[in-house]
């Protein structure tokens, strides 16, 4: 962290070389697309060194900060990619298209490349009840807002509040031991 507020290049290679593996991996298992997924790897790099003077250390470690930045990045440019395909659609129903394109296809789960905490991210899914596990991958892979999980599962919004809530505890609970490795 004093490398890097002091602008030390070189500590900006370092973090990158350790860093871009995690944050393509969680870019594209948002985006489901290799180049948007390097695009936002470059893009968060940037970003962190544009801005690492604002890391409180004190709020948290960088690796979670980094990885926030980065889900924050491929959120945003899956919010791009929709809006851009609504336009399409609408488009493609103007001129009375006979199909529209499907949407990208979701990768297998090892092609998150360089995650050494991929089993233990999984596995703590995994142990989630369904309904859950089901809210926590709307969420924070689709990105989708608490009303907008609600409108898509039928489900009153206070209890996919909650259910997010209990779900986020029982992450924590589960990851509890990778904690000190990412601090």
């Amino acid at each position: 962290m004093r490398r890097l507020k002091a602008r030390d290049e070189r500590a900006l290679g370092e973090l990158y070389d350790t860093m871009a593996p995690w944050v393509l991996g969680l870019a594209f298992r948002i985006l489901h697309d290799e180049d948007e997924a390097e695009e936002v790897v470059g893009e968060v790099f940037v970003q962190v060194w544009r801005h690492v003077d604002q890391h409180d250390a004190r709020r948290g470690p960088l690796v979670p900060w980094i990885l926030s930045i980065a889900r924050n990045r491929s959120l945003d440019a899956l919010r791009r990619r929709r809006r851009w395909w609504r336009k399409a659609e609408r488009w493609e129903q103007a001129q009375e298209a006979e199909a529209a394109e499907p949407g990208p296809t979701a990768p297998h789960e090892s092609s998150v490349p360089g995650w050494p905490l991929h089993r233990e991210v999984h596995a703590a899914l995994a142990a989630l009840p369904e309904e859950q596990r089901r809210l926590v991958m709307l969420s924070y892979f689709d990105g989708l807002s608490h009303g907008e999980i609600a409108r898509r599962t039928n489900q009153p919004l206070g209890t996919v509040k909650t259910r997010l809530r209990l779900a986020h505890q029982k992450l924590t609970e589960g990851l509890q031991h990778v904690k000190d490795w990412l601090e």
